[in-house]
């Protein structure tokens, strides 16, 4: 086991930066839509397009 960790650790260090940068990415987008911020950057309850967003 100790062999195949050495023999791949850039590997394993790439696919697990890869996974902390998704679960920054869906962390982010949880945060964002707790507090009502819609895909395109903005408040929804004080966007003028609110009713038209295809959010």
């Amino acid at each position: 086991m100790l062999s195949f960790i050495k023999s791949n650790i850039a590997t394993i260090i790439v696919i697990l930066l890869v996974l902390f940068l998704i679960f920054l990415a869906i962390r982010k987008i949880v945060k964002d839509k707790k507090s009502g911020i819609g895909p395109c950057g903005q408040k929804c309850s004080e966007c003028s397009k609110n009713k038209d967003c295809r959010r």
